[in-house]
Parts: structure tokens; C-alpha cells; sequence
């Protein structure tokens, strides 16, 4: 458990990110990312449930008996999910029907019940809060990196319907990448996550491999050239 915020969302965004490292919540990441918005509107809306459910759980900690936390937990996730659920269908209705069913399968989302069970019960209030916060801001922004590619290789584009489906003020989203590019199917298409997803894996990995090789190469300065004291 970190003893810092700071530590906490890099936690969340990069370290211990629910999709790039813990490679939890496939089933959203494959099937909702074929464009970024659909992957931001999803992130979103798993965040809320995320933050708020941890917020809970960590208020009602040491009133819960051990043995029936989990049936607590997941009554309350679903509570929250159907909160969710019930405000996207009355002011984000497009978006509403684009996730559909999906909306409801965050109550099974073994991101949100981990951190409920690994974080939240053992920790205070604010701490879980900003824990949630930072695993759904790094789920958020694992899926629109994946539907971003996707969208971006598959249809030229990047947050398409962006207006339509979060509302007229998202409409500087919406972006032309590539002008006359006839756009390349297997990319929107289910395989296509398969194959972004393993290359942003490959990626991060490659990249903190050499990072880690960087640090262990270069020696501090107070160990390079440092006079040895005579007696």
C-alpha cells in the first residue's frame, strides 16, 4: 500500500495499470475499443463505479464481518453500476445503446471487486478514493489508447461521433488522421484488439526494460571518481 498520492495514481496509470499489467477486464477491452470514444465513454463510466465503490467500501469496513464482505461488496458495486446504467440511458442515450450490455457487466469487473477486497477494506477513506480514481483513470486511458489505434488504423479517424454519443461539447475530438485513407478492416474487427493490445504490451515492457538496464549501467556521481581517505 503506497503512503503517498502521488504514489497511488502512478500506481493506478502505469505500475499496476487494470489492462497493460494486471490484464484484468479483457472482455470490455476487446469488445468496446473499435473506436476511441466508445473506449473513453466505457473507461468513464467503469471509473464512477470505481472511485465511489472503493469511497464505500472503506466507510463501512470495520462494521462488515469478514465472512459476508464479499456479498456486501458486490451489492454495492451492482447498486452503483445500476446508478450508472440508469443516468447514461436518461442523458448519454446514444452512448447508452453503443455500450448496452456491456454497462451492466461492470458489476463483474474483477478490477473493481480487487480493489474493493485488496485496497479499499483495508484502507482509509480518501486512500481508496484516490485509489479508484487512478485504477479507472488507467483503465480510461487503456482503452481509448487501444481504440485510438484501432480507430486510427482501421478508419483514418480518431474519436468519431464523439458529439453524438458524449455530447456536443466533445465535438473538438473528432479528428480526420488520415484524409482518403479507405481504412483497413481487421482492425476494427475483434482480432484487431487482440493484436493492438499485444504490441502496446510488447512496448511498455520493451521500454521499461531499458530503463531498468539505463539505471543499473549508469553509476551515481557519488560513487564515480570519489577520493579514498588516507588514515
Amino acid at each position: 500500500m503506497t503512503d503517498t498520492y502521488s504514489g497511488i495514481l502512478r500506481n493506478g496509470l502505469w505500475k499496476q495499470n487494470v489492462v497493460l499489467v494486471q490484464m484484468l477486464a479483457m472482455c470490455p477491452t476487446m469488445a468496446l475499443t473499435s473506436s476511441a470514444t466508445n473506449g473513453l465513454g466505457m473507461g468513464l463510466a467503469t471509473t464512477a463505479v470505481l472511485a465511489v465503490s472503493n469511497m464505500l467500501v472503506a466507510s463501512i469496513r470495520n462494521w462488515v464481518s469478514p465472512d459476508v464482505r464479499i456479498p456486501v461488496f458486490v451489492v454495492l458495486i451492482a447498486t452503483l453500476v445500476t446508478l450508472v446504467d440508469m443516468s447514461l440511458n436518461a442523458w448519454l442515450h446514444d452512448l447508452y445503446k453503443v455500450l448496452g450490455l456491456f454497462i451492466a457487466l461492470i458489476v463483474v469487473n474483477c478490477a473493481i471487486l480487487g480493489r474493493a477486497e485488496a485496497y479499499a477494506s483495508k484502507a482509509p477513506v480518501l486512500d481508496s478514493f484516490v485509489d479508484g480514481l487512478a485504477m479507472g483513470l488507467g483503465f480510461t486511458l487503456a482503452l481509448t489508447l487501444v481504440g485510438s489505434v484501432r480507430e486510427a488504423l482501421g478508419s483514418g479517424t480518431l474519436f468519431s461521433n464523439a458529439s453524438v454519443l458524449l455530447g456536443s461539447r466533445f465535438v473538438f475530438l473528432e479528428l480526420k488522421v488520415i484524409p482518403d485513407y479507405k481504412g483497413f478492416l481487421l482492425m476494427v474487427l475483434p482480432p484487431g484488439g487482440f493484436l493492438v493490445l499485444g504490441f502496446l504490451l510488447a512496448g511498455k515492457r520493451t521500454w521499461e526494460s531499458l530503463r531498468t538496464r539505463r539505471r543499473e549501467t549508469v553509476k551515481p556521481e557519488s560513487q564515480v571518481g570519489s577520493p579514498v581517505g588516507t588514515a
